[in-house]
């Protein structure tokens, strides 16, 4: 009897163990369902629209996310507080060399390269590298991480990508036509 209890016993905690020790899992982003939005700021307003994923994936181990990458589609870039020739005016600047040069530059990346738990369950700090104009620096941000769904709120200075246009930091004497360098992408993604 005591036998067939060590037995159980360590037949239990090598199936314990191996569910610790699982491969990663990829889980692929729902481009359709998930939606990433900007919003850019200047001296007299600001601007705000959206930009559609071509691809995206999140990688778990044993349950916990560790990592995810994601390919955003630069010629999707809309506006959405501007109607009929103001609107293409700034879509079309959007997408000149000017800001994002969408022509040489398609896509722009975000490679996840660190995933750190903030203590509550699907709370994470999140640390990447982006890639915008062919040009990569590491981002943070806060992410908020459900069973088919996240949430992140990133900051991006533009200035670190090469795109400078109306920049403050760059060029003086801009007054009121002054961009801010800063812009905001809040992403919602569905898996």
């Amino acid at each position: 009897m005591r036998k067939l209890f060590l037995i159980w016993v360590m037949a239990a905690l090598v199936i314990v163990n191996a569910k610790a020790n699982t491969d990663p899992i990829t889980t692929k982003v729902d481009i359709a369902k998930s939606e990433v939005s900007w919003k850019g700021y200047k001296v007299t307003g600001q601007h705000h629209g959206k930009i559609g994923l071509k691809d995206g994936s999140l990688t778990w181990q044993d349950g916990v996310l560790t990592g995810g990458s994601f390919t955003i589609d630069m010629s999707s870039i809309t506006c959405e507080d501007l109607e009929g020739e103001w609107n293409g005016k700034l879509v079309g600047h959007l997408k000149s060399d000017d800001f994002f040069g969408v022509e040489k530059f398609p896509v722009a990346q975000l490679e996840i390269t660190q995933v750190i738990s903030r203590g509550t369950p699907g709370d994470y700090k999140i640390v990447g590298d982006l890639t915008i104009k062919g040009i990569t620096k590491e981002v943070r941000f806060m992410a908020k991480v459900n069973p088919n769904q996240a949430t992140a709120a990133i900051t991006v200075d533009r200035s670190e990508f090469n795109v400078r246009y109306g920049s403050g930091s760059f060029f003086e004497n801009l007054g009121d036509k002054t961009i801010y360098d800063e812009f905001e992408l809040e992403v919602n993604l569905t898996y």
